[in-house]
């Protein structure tokens, strides 16, 4: 039998990609909207941790179910930090992939290459009605490209080269891209903890 975990995400493409990596594991992964009038997801945290917690309790309480919810963004030496937990709202409200990336360029324009060290980060938190269950950090090293390469992923895989491969995220293929990323290291760490979790479902 399959368990019903609830995904507090709002991203479609972060539920494509949670659904493929946990694909062989008894595990249903639902979007919220998949089960009538979600919820509203905020994000007034400071850190990943933080957001992760937040979106993942107000799933668990308003479905009544186990909750897990991502945070993620992308870190820029050269920026302080930036954009960080603000890395989805980087350009403003509603701005496309392509302008979150044009104006990371822009404000990357003046930094020289062996200073345009990057990672992405990825927290994932667990959460019953209760209160936070578990949580899981995942992060990858790079380096931000001068200009997006390759058209596959989102947000900002054409800029963001890793170097074990020389490619960006968005020019790797979904499996290989997976295989190394932040969510896919963090989800890994979550598949290794499956027994314990999968006792949770039971006793919920």
């Amino acid at each position: 039998m399959k368990r019903r975990l609830i995904l507090a995400t709002g991203n479609m493409h972060k539920v494509g990609e949670i659904r493929s990596l946990l694909a062989d594991l008894p595990i249903e992964v639902l979007h919220p909207a998949e089960l009538g009038n979600p919820p509203h997801l905020t994000e007034t945290g400071e850190t990943f941790a933080e957001n992760a917690l937040e979106k993942a309790l107000i799933c668990a309480r308003a479905t009544g179910e186990l909750s897990l919810a991502d945070d993620s963004g992308l870190v820029v030496d050269a920026l302080g930090g930036e954009p960080g937990v603000r890395s989805a709202r980087y350009a403003g409200e509603g701005a496309t992939q392509d302008d979150l990336i044009q104006k990371l360029l822009r404000e990357m324009a003046d930094v020289p290459d062996d200073e345009r060290t990057a990672r992405f980060i990825c927290v994932l938190s667990l959460a019953a009605p209760h209160g936070e269950v578990q949580r899981w950090e995942g992060r990858v090293e790079g380096w931000i490209t001068r200009e997006p390469l390759g058209v596959g992923g989102f947000g900002y895989d054409p800029v963001f080269l890793y170097p074990p491969e020389r490619k960006t995220f968005a020019e790797m293929e979904p499996p290989e891209k997976n295989a190394v990323s932040h969510r896919g290291r963090a989800l890994a760490q979550f598949r290794e903890d499956i027994p314990e979790i999968i006792e949770l479902f039971d006793s919920d």
